[in-house]
């Protein structure tokens, strides 16, 4: 169901709010772009493909690493996954009781955990991704093969400017301070 606020209605209404003030109009309209756009695709494929198969997105993205890059490290799979080690234990711990993954020790290293695909995973891989990727068509469709190839790599700049350049742009807004932790969201109770 296509949204009610459309995205042009929302770059004039910040706009408008604005108004005089100084700000680089163009990089805003992209990254809020950005953000709609992965989360109606994001939406669109847990409520088409991944639904059917009773799977999150997320869950999805962890199979998606460990089926790409083979049996993997907890922290290597949720920094592909971009998510906390917290958050792949529940998604790693509903996998593997659903018989799509398996955890086993690290042989050298009995501190580390490493994940990998069992021979289920790899079927219900080799048999969801085909879906997974028509729907991937489905959503580029109003784009040409170059207008995909080079949204793709526009998006890769964007990455790599934040994986190479960010952690340096923390420490100069932080005036090289240590950033404060991360608060949950809930107010203290007082």
């Amino acid at each position: 169901m296509p949204s009610q606020r459309s995205i042009s209605a929302a770059e004039r209404l910040a706009e408008a709010k604005l108004g005089g003030v100084p700000v680089r109009r163009e990089q805003m309209a992209a990254v809020a772009n950005i953000y709609r756009a992965a989360s109606a695709v994001r939406q669109h494929l847990e409520n088409s493909v991944l639904r059917g198969s009773d799977l999150t997105w997320t869950g999805f993205v962890v199979l998606w690493v460990v089926w790409v890059w083979g049996e993997s490290e907890t922290r290597r799979v949720a920094e592909e996954a971009g998510i906390s080690k917290g958050t792949l234990t529940g998604v790693a711990r509903t996998l593997e009781s659903r018989g799509l993954l398996r955890r086993t020790g690290h042989p050298s290293d009995g501190r580390l955990v490493l994940l990998g695909l069992t021979e289920d995973g790899e079927s219900f891989m080799r048999e969801v991704f085909p879906a997974f990727n028509e729907e991937e068509a489905f959503v580029t469709s109003r784009l040409s093969d170059a207008e995909c190839r080079s949204l793709a790599d526009g998006l890769r700049r964007v990455v790599l400017q934040v994986e190479e350049s960010g952690e340096d742009r923390r420490r100069e807004l932080l005036n090289g301070e240590a950033a404060t932790p991360r608060r949950s969201g809930r107010r203290p109770r007082g």
